[in-house]
C-alpha cells in the first residue's frame, strides 16, 4: 500500500471543506479577542464632537480604538454611552474601511458594531477573516465575546492552507 504524507492536510480537512467551506453559517472560536476585557478604551482620531445630552460621541478621520490587544480601525467611529452612567461606554459603532484585529486574529468589512455591555460585535459588509494561515469570508460576523466564538453569515467561503503555503484572501462571489 503506497502513503502519500503530502495528502494528509487536505485529508484532514475535508470535513471542513463539505460543512464550512460552502455553508450558509459558519461557527468559528476566537481565542484573542478577550485579551482587551476589563481593560480601559483608548480612541484616537483628526476629530472629535460630543453630545452630552444625548450621551454621545463621533470620532472621524483615522480612528483608532485599542483596548488592551484589541485594535479597532476606521473612517468613523460613533460612541454611545450608557444611559444609567454616561461616563462607561455601551455601544461603539464603526463604519468604513473597518479593521478589527489582536495578535492572533484580524476581521475586515464596512462596519462593526461592537457592545461592551453586552460582549459582542458583528462586523457587516464583505467581511474576511484571517485566523493563522485560515482565511473565511462571508456577508457578516457575529463575535459572542463571552464565549470566545463566532458565526459567519452569507455565502460563506473558506480557504484551507496546506503547511507552508502563503495565504491570499478569498475570491467575492
Amino acid at each position: 500500500m503506497r502513503h502519500f504524507p503530502f495528502l494528509r492536510p487536505f485529508l484532514l480537512a475535508l470535513p471542513l471543506i463539505a460543512t464550512g467551506a460552502i455553508a450558509q453559517d459558519t461557527t468559528i472560536a476566537f481565542k484573542g479577542l478577550r485579551a482587551g476585557e476589563g481593560q480601559p478604551v483608548e480612541v484616537t482620531s483628526d476629530s472629535l464632537s460630543v453630545d452630552q445630552a444625548g450621551g454621545t460621541a463621533q470620532f472621524t478621520g483615522h480612528v483608532l480604538v485599542v483596548q488592551g490587544d484589541v485594535r479597532l480601525s476606521s473612517d468613523l467611529v460613533d460612541v454611545a454611552y450608557q444611559a444609567a452612567d454616561k461616563t462607561k461606554i455601551d455601544t461603539l459603532t464603526a463604519t468604513g474601511n473597518v479593521l478589527l484585529s489582536t495578535p492572533t486574529e484580524a476581521a475586515k468589512g464596512q462596519k462593526a458594531v461592537y457592545s461592551l455591555t453586552g460582549r459582542t460585535i458583528l462586523m457587516t459588509g464583505d467581511v474576511v477573516l484571517t485566523q493563522g494561515q485560515s482565511v473565511m469570508s462571508g456577508q457578516s460576523l457575529s463575535i459572542d465575546l463571552a464565549k470566545s466564538t463566532g458565526t459567519m453569515n452569507g455565502r460563506v467561503r473558506t480557504v484551507l492552507q496546506a503547511p507552508g503555503k502563503s495565504t491570499s484572501a478569498p475570491a467575492k462571489n
